[in-house]
């Protein structure tokens, strides 16, 4: 059941809410993990909310908060274009990396996978299997290797192919002492002495609530996030934290992530996800 379908079956028809129906759906949309910021301002879109059009008005109040940027895919018109994938570990970077490069594949593009994330072992081996199985070339280093030096290697090969894409996968914890951001940083600009970064796409786990706010609220200020994949989600729409990524950091869901193949990754369909709110 959609977050807002109670909500809706209850105001429906009804000529006035009591206090402990707004208490009701105040706890509701806390636990949905929106934030209390987005909570109140949505809480004060009901009260104005007529009963003979309640779902409407409420499908303009939630699309209200979404982002207005492209969703599409940001592309080097004159080149290759390059992808970095940035996120904390275990949010399902490594194989939304092997998910976009499936469907770019699909697409009769080529594409080219650096497995950047050098400090992990299994992050590479994930990406050798996924590329053997969809026939991508994966480019790999040393292990604990440098990243960065890594990814330029890939930046070169990937040209020298002609690839359309090269996608980048990279650390989401060191094993040192060094910044994970400055990481990252070095890393764009290593490649970008080769080709420009078209897009630099931050996972986001569906599933860890307010904690993935804090992560998108870390990376987003000290790199340059052009979209959002959300992973781990069941596509029904019916946490939150997507409405509140986008209300606050103004930064688009640009990919969904509902499963293990590489077709279980779809484009983000924002009226599908208002909908999934409220049914």
């Amino acid at each position: 059941m959609g977050l807002f379908s109670k909500f809706i079956a209850k105001f429906t028809g009804a000529s006035a809410f009591a206090p402990a129906d707004w208490a009701e759906l105040e706890a509701e949309l806390l636990a949905s993990d929106i934030g209390p910021r987005l909570t109140r301002d949505l809480l004060e879109a009901a009260r104005r909310v007529k009963s003979e059009n309640a779902q409407e008005a409420m499908v303009q109040a939630l699309s209200s908060r979404l982002c207005l940027k492209s969703r599409l895919p940001i592309i080097n018109q004159g080149g290759m274009s390059v992808v970095m994938l940035v996120g904390v570990n275990g949010t399902g970077k490594t194989t939304s990396v092997a998910k976009l490069a499936g469907r770019i594949k699909a697409s009769g593009a080529t594409v080219v996978i650096a497995a950047g994330d050098t400090f992990r072992a299994a992050a590479v081996e994930q990406l050798q299997t996924w590329g053997a199985r969809i026939g991508v070339e994966v480019i790999t280093g040393k292990g604990s290797g440098d990243p960065a030096a890594l990814a330029f290697d890939a930046a070169q090969r990937a040209r020298a192919m002609n690839a359309d894409y090269l996608l980048i996968d990279t650390a989401g914890r060191l094993h040192n002492k060094r910044d994970l951001m400055q990481e990252l940083e070095k890393v764009r600009r290593v490649v970008e002495k080769i080709t420009p970064v078209s897009e630099v796409l931050l996972t986001i786990d569906a599933t860890t609530g307010q904690n993935g706010m804090a992560q998108a609220k870390i990376f987003s200020a000290s790199v340059d996030i052009t979209g959002i994949i959300l992973t781990k989600s069941d596509g029904s729409a019916k946490g939150g934290i997507a409405l509140a990524i986008e209300s606050e950091l103004d930064i688009p869901i640009k990919w969904i992530g509902t499963g293990e193949s590489t077709a279980d990754l779809e484009p983000f369909a924002p009226e599908s996800y208002i909908r999934g709110l409220l049914t």
